[in-house]
């Protein structure tokens, strides 16, 4: 499979499978839907075919077989009539329902998480999008040993998913021990790559440039807005991040520096999306890829306004981000693809902290940029200063920090007027004059 995903000849057919349950806590009917409309979305993202759907109405999930017994029949009769590969479940399953479905079917089993995983696999490109990837993956199989050999190393299968020389399969050939082993060493190889990481990200915040982070759920359009910004204001096609419509197309963590003229620059991160059921070790082991998101000034949460599940979608982001510790930082919410809506929408269009916007346009890109200077700068004020010509050295600074608002040279120095941080105002409080205005 080569660098843009491109879908091979061969293909797999899946049989997926879900539960409803009747619990008021779920979401209902809408959110199973949807749920199993990803399903098959992530299926296709890892070049299967869902040639069926079975689904089961169910006061609990079944502990043996995930679903009923009955029900289990008919999944085999179905993947056999259509010649199905392999079965997908849409949640995690548990070591035994694993070993106890792959009995009765006789196929191999993948559950969401191992799917979502394989995708991850697949679109991991640096050391440590991959470390990452893989302890995760090992993590989650490691209870799963018992049974599973048989769907891990099933054959046929294509470059896109686990099915052929995946660092998973190897692993698991490898026993209990020689898998503990791995993770300790992974775990010890991460911790390396974050202290780089951190090292980057001080140097960063030692700049005092205001840093966003664009977050959402996977294929809200985050890298169109981040290639847009690189066209707009960088002006370089080697710093454009992967920008594909599928789920999943980003993982590794991008920062871009955004020069909007008048030293009112920020950084922007793009990182990976979020997933209704996103493993819990997944977000364990990216979690210092999204210190960027935690460690961020401002957080730009980008929605498909297009999808008829976004508001569900923005539940998902919105609980991620409490669980990585970002839920209180100051965050404006970008309503994206509002020319795809099925309804018209107003666009480019600014409710506080809310703006909808077509990331492909220019006029949306414009309101969005100046949405974010406006908070990210917020702190800044304005202030008079008369300069000494003997301290040039501050004129100077002021040039490279502040945004020059007027500058006239008078008989005793340097006239500035000056949008600046507050700190430097009050730093450089001595050459002020004139009346503040009232903060």
């Amino acid at each position: 499979m080569n660098s843009d995903f491109e879908k091979e000849d061969e293909i797999e057919k899946a049989v997926l499978v879900g539960v409803e349950l009747n619990d008021p806590g779920t979401g209902g009917a809408d959110d199973f839907e949807r749920s199993m409309e990803e399903l098959g979305n992530l299926a296709k993202a890892c070049f299967m075919e869902p040639v069926a759907v079975v689904t089961q109405k169910m006061e609990s999930i079944n502990k043996g077989l995930y679903i009923g017994t009955g029900k289990v029949e008919e999944v085999r009769e179905v993947a056999d009539r259509l010649e199905a590969d392999l079965v997908i479940f849409d949640d995690a399953l548990t070591p035994s329902q694993l070993r106890n479905l792959q009995d009765e079917l006789g196929k191999p089993i993948l559950d969401r998480t191992t799917l979502i995983l394989d995708i991850f696999e697949s679109r991991a490109r640096t050391r440590e999008a991959k470390l990452q990837v893989e302890s995760a993956r090992l993590q989650y199989l490691l209870p799963r040993l018992v049974g599973m050999h048989e769907a891990l190393t099933r054959q046929g299968g294509t470059s896109g998913s686990m099915s052929s020389r995946g660092a998973g399969e190897k692993k698991l050939e490898l026993d209990r021990r020689k898998i503990e082993h791995r993770i300790s060493e992974l775990r010890r190889e991460l911790d390396e790559v974050s202290k780089e990481r951190n090292v980057q990200r001080k140097k960063r915040q030692a700049s005092g440039i205001p840093m966003a982070a664009l977050v959402g759920y996977t294929n809200a359009g985050k890298s169109t807005i981040m290639n847009a910004m690189v066209d707009a204001y960088v002006k370089d096609n080697e710093k454009r991040v992967l920008e594909k419509d599928m789920l999943f197309a980003t993982l590794d963590t991008s920062v871009r520096r955004i020069n909007t003229g008048n030293n009112r620059d920020f950084l922007l991160s793009d990182t990976v999306g979020f997933i209704h059921k996103l493993p819990h070790s997944l977000v364990k082991a990216f979690r210092s890829t999204l210190e960027e998101v935690k460690n961020a000034d401002l957080l730009l949460h980008v929605v498909d306004y297009s999808d008829p599940f976004y508001a569900e979608q923005m539940k998902t982001t919105a609980q991620t981000l409490s669980e990585l510790g970002a839920g209180d930082i100051p965050m404006i919410t970008v309503y994206n693809k509002a020319d795809l809506c099925s309804e018209p929408v107003s666009y480019p269009k600014r409710c506080g902290d809310r703006i909808y916007i077509s990331a492909k346009e220019e006029t949306s890109l414009q309101m969005l940029v100046e949405t974010i200077l406006e908070y990210a700068y917020s702190d800044y004020v304005e202030g008079r200063f008369l300069i000494p010509y003997d301290k040039g050295n501050i004129v100077s600074y002021f040039r490279e920090n502040a945004h020059i608002i007027h500058q006239e040279y008078l008989e005793n120095g340097t006239e500035l007027i000056v949008k600046c941080h507050k700190a430097d105002r009050d730093k450089f409080s001595e050459y002020e004059y004139g009346k503040r205005e009232t903060e």
